[in-house]
C-alpha cells in the first residue's frame, strides 16, 4: 500500500526552465517557483517567501519548457521525491524536490504596453484581453472572468 504524498502548490518562476534529456531521450524539464506567504504579526503584514524545485518528464517536460518564462504564475500538482547522497566530504546529503504530474500556466499577457498598463493599476480592457495570449485556454476570457479568476 502507498501512503498519500500529493502537493498543489502556486507561485512564480524564478528564471527560464531548463530542458535536458535522458540517454533514452526522454525529455525533463526543470523549474524552480518561489511561492509566498502572507501573515499578519504584531499587526503588520509579514511576507515569508519559500523556493522549490520542479522536475516535469515526457510531454509535460516539453509544454512547460515552451510556456514558462521567468516571472509566469504557474500552478503546480504532483509528488514530493526525497533525494539522497553522500558529498566528497563524506556526509550524508539531501534534497526533497517535487514531481510535476500537472502543471497550469497564467494568462501570458506578452505585450510590453499592457503589462505596464497592469503594474499601473489600470483596468484591463476589451481590447488588451483580445490581444492577449492565453495559454491552454480553448477561448479568450472577459475582463470579468480575469478578475474572478482563482488564482
Amino acid at each position: 500500500m502507498n501512503n498519500l504524498n500529493s502537493i498543489l502548490i502556486e507561485g512564480n518562476l524564478v528564471r527560464d526552465p531548463l530542458l535536458k534529456s535522458t540517454a533514452k531521450g526522454t525529455s525533463v524539464c526543470t523549474f524552480s517557483l518561489a511561492s509566498n506567504r502572507f501573515y499578519k504579526q504584531d499587526n503588520m503584514l509579514e511576507k515569508e517567501v519559500s523556493f522549490f524545485d520542479v522536475e516535469s518528464w515526457s510531454k509535460l517536460a516539453e509544454n512547460c519548457y515552451n510556456l514558462g518564462r521567468k516571472g509566469r504564475g504557474v500552478r503546480v500538482v504532483g509528488r514530493l521525491k526525497q533525494d539522497r547522497w553522500n558529498g566528497p566530504d563524506g556526509k550524508l546529503h539531501s534534497k526533497v524536490s517535487i514531481i510535476a504530474e500537472h502543471v497550469e500556466f497564467r494568462p501570458d499577457f506578452k505585450k510590453e504596453e499592457e503589462m505596464e498598463k497592469m503594474s499601473a493599476g489600470a483596468a484591463l480592457t476589451d481590447t488588451a484581453l483580445d490581444n492577449a495570449d492565453v495559454a491552454g485556454a480553448a477561448s479568450q476570457i472577459t475582463c470579468e472572468e480575469y478578475q474572478e479568476a482563482p488564482f
